[in-house]
C-alpha cells in the first residue's frame, strides 16, 4: 500500500511508480495539485484499488489505466476537473464514485462479465452510452446521489 494523503506539493508522480507491480492500494487522496498520472501506472498489474479523491487538478486519466486488470475500485470523489474517462476504462471491472464525470465511454459495453456498477454521487453524469445495454451480467446498478437520475433511468429504459 502506498498512501500519499494531503500531498498538496506533488504535481506529478515519477514514471518509476510503474515498477511497483505488487502494489495493492494506491491512495493519492487530497493531492490537490496532482495534474496527471504517468502512463507507467498501467504496469501496476496487481492494483485492485486506486483512490484519487480530492485530486481536483487532474483533468484526464492516462489510457494505460485500462491495463489495470485487477482494478475493481476507482475512487474519483471531488475530482472536479475530470470530465470524462478514457475509452480504455472499458477494460476494467467496476467503477465507483465519480462526481464530476459527465459521460461514460462507449467501451463500457465491453464489460460483459461486469456484475456491479456503482456510480455513486455522479452529479454531472447526463447519459449512458447505448452500449450499456450489452452488460448482460449486470445485477446491480447504484446511482445514489446522482442529480440527473431521472434522465439516466429514461436512457436505461430506452435500451
Amino acid at each position: 500500500m502506498l498512501e500519499l494523503s494531503d500531498c498538496k506539493s506533488i504535481e506529478s508522480l515519477p514514471t518509476t511508480i510503474g515498477q511497483l507491480q505488487h502494489l495493492t492500494q494506491l491512495w493519492l487522496v487530497a493531492c490537490e495539485n496532482l495534474k496527471e498520472l504517468p502512463q507507467s501506472i498501467g504496469n501496476l498489474s496487481s492494483l485492485p484499488m486506486l483512490d484519487l479523491s480530492g485530486c481536483n487538478s487532474i483533468e484526464s486519466l492516462p489510457t494505460t489505466i485500462g491495463q489495470l486488470q485487477h482494478l475493481i475500485e476507482l475512487q474519483l470523489k471531488d475530482c472536479e476537473n475530470l470530465k470524462e474517462l478514457p475509452q480504455s476504462i472499458g477494460n476494467l471491472s467496476s467503477l465507483s464514485r465519480c462526481m464530476s464525470i459527465e459521460s461514460l465511454p462507449t467501451t463500457i459495453g465491453q464489460l460483459h462479465h461486469l456484475t456491479k456498477l456503482r456510480l455513486v454521487n455522479c452529479q454531472h453524469l447526463k447519459e449512458f452510452p447505448q452500449s450499456i445495454g450489452n452488460l448482460f451480467s449486470l445485477s446491480m446498478l447504484d446511482l445514489s446521489g446522482c442529480k440527473s437520475i431521472e434522465s439516466l433511468l429514461i436512457t436505461i429504459g430506452q435500451l
